[in-house]
């Protein structure tokens, strides 16, 4: 009897696990059958451009870096824009010359590195922009930090800019690379100078692994301060599995594979289409900084993290926000380290939450309530959190509820902003654009030499377009823009607070 149960156990599993494995294979045929549906890759997913930098390019300046970064702009126009199809001489197409998204009907071509020089510089600051991204993210931010007489370096990081092929095989070395070369420029031209690096999303990410690096390396400048706007530092685990796509699609000969999405390439300054690539290194980079804390609290030099300022909205579908307050700011050290700045002794993390007067939650997938609460009543943090959020469930104006690291008390303080209508949340991409930005803005835009898609909603039947309708949708701008650029102002050192302007008193 037991024999037979045993075998009949046995038979059992083995259906079990046949069973398993034959859905696991026609999961997998599905998936590959509609990825492999995806549109016919184009002359700009392809392009193998070479001339762009890696991290054994040995280059040993920025100067040099910049130098390469013309040649790859030449190559990019030979092989690129010269030949695309005809069906791709299009009205909105970014390769296309002289289209709406032609990013040369502008007066600067802001894929590109930019350099801001003064005579006199009070500080230097290097500015890094986030994935699929370019320097055009961080382009008002470093046009207002050298008004106020910062040298402002704003790099294009290497994949970015130019193609989007050019993200199919970059790592993330390569990138932490190009930032120790613009740093070393930063640091040559600003000598005896606060430094600072301001990283938007993946830029926000190699921000931060830099600063790791440098607490252990002497040949590294330890930076004065960080500003960390939508950081990368948790993205979800789905993207680790991105290499077993990728080695499938090599496998069977399937190109398509190798994307994520592949759309239209509408945009003059972001990559339309995403390379599975590009969110295999976002998903390395965080662990490898996961890596770095870990050894670094061991060794017990993570007492020397200089200050750091970071910006988010509580809703974000591009990082996990709540990652950004585990993985990070719960274990930093109580006092940052750096320079005697009375502006900022302590880690301080402002978060946006959505716009409760517009009563979304019934609508909404997950309320982010639960997290937020516990992070105002939580007296054992060792940074300042502030959140931004409505006066009142029936009122869209916006309060900033301040608590100092271990304190019981909220401060609360009336900024003057309050949410403009129709907006319900802020988005990952809104936060480093102004609401007056000619391209991303909205309603009070600037003029722009191309396409507008600060107010793009277009009405019609669903499933027709090739651009998602939350593509179309999503905030573009941030109208809260002003007072973050105050509070990076006031962080850096390099303006007072503005009368009236809300503060958090422990940082005033």
């Amino acid at each position: 009897m037991i024999r037979r149960l045993w075998r009949l156990s046995n038979r059992l599993i083995r259906m079990v696990l046949s069973s398993l494995f034959g859905a696991l294979v026609v999961i997998i045929i599905l998936g590959v059958v509609q990825l492999n549906r995806q549109p016919d890759l184009s002359v700009w997913h392809k392009a193998e451009l070479d001339e762009e930098f890696r991290a054994n390019s040995g280059l040993n300046s920025f100067d040099e870096y910049l130098e390469l970064e013309d040649r790859l702009f030449e190559q990019l126009d030979r092989l690129v824009y010269q030949e695309i199809d005809e069906k791709d001489q299009r009205e909105i197409n970014r390769y296309h010359r002289g289209s709406l998204s032609d990013p040369d009907r502008w007066p600067t071509n802001w894929n590109r590195s930019f350099v801001l020089p003064v005579d006199r510089p009070v500080a230097g600051i290097l500015l890094l922009h986030g994935m699929s991204d370019s320097p055009y993210s961080m382009r008002s931010i470093g046009q207002a930090l050298h008004g106020q007489g910062a040298h402002v370096i704003g790099m294009r990081v290497p994949g970015h800019g130019q193609a989007p092929s050019g993200l199919i095989d970059i790592d993330w070395q390569d990138m932490a690379a190009a930032v120790r070369l613009a740093m070393d420029e930063i640091q040559e031209v600003a000598t005896g100078l606060p430094l600072y690096i301001v990283g938007y999303s993946n830029g926000a990410a190699l921000a931060v692994q830099y600063t790791l690096d440098s607490l252990t390396d002497d040949k590294l400048k330890v930076v004065d301060g960080l500003i960390l706007m939508s950081p990368e530092i948790g993205v979800t685990k789905l993207a680790a599995l991105a290499k077993w796509q990728e080695r499938l699609g090599h496998l069977l000969g399937l190109e398509k594979l190798a994307w994520n999405s592949i759309q239209p390439e509408y945009d003059p300054w972001k990559y339309g289409s995403f390379a599975l690539n590009a969110g295999k290194q976002a998903y390395l980079i965080t662990q490898e900084i996961q890596g770095q804390i870990t050894a670094l609290t061991k060794s017990g030099e993570l007492d020397q993290m200089p200050p750091i300022l970071a910006f988010q909205s509580v809703v974000d579908s591009t990082v996990t926000a709540p990652a950004l307050v585990h993985n990070l700011f719960d274990r930093l050290s109580a006092f940052a380290s750096g320079p005697d700045n009375p502006h900022q002794t302590h880690h301080e993390l402002v978060l946006f939450d959505i716009n409760r007067w517009a009563e979304i939650e019934p609508i909404m997938n997950e309320d982010p309530s639960a997290w937020i609460d516990s992070m105002l009543q939580k007296t054992d943090t060792k940074y300042m959190v502030t959140l931004m959020s409505n006066m009142s469930p029936d009122n869209n104006k916006i309060v900033a509820f301040s608590r100092a690291p271990g304190s019981l008390d909220v401060e609360t303080c009336d900024t003057g902003l309050s949410w403009p209508e129709g907006v319900y949340s802020l988005s990952h991409v809104a936060l480093p654009m102004p609401a007056d930005d000619p391209v991303y803005g909205g309603e009070a835009a600037g003029a722009s030499a191309g396409i507008e898609l600060g107010n793009l909603a277009l009405r019609g039947e669903k499933g027709v377009l090739r651009v998602p309708a939350a593509d179309m949708l999503r905030l573009r701008h941030n109208p809260f823009h002003g007072y973050m650029l105050h509070r990076v102002s006031v962080f850096l050192g390099l303006e007072s607070v503005p009368s009236g302007f809300c503060i958090p008193s422990d940082t005033a």
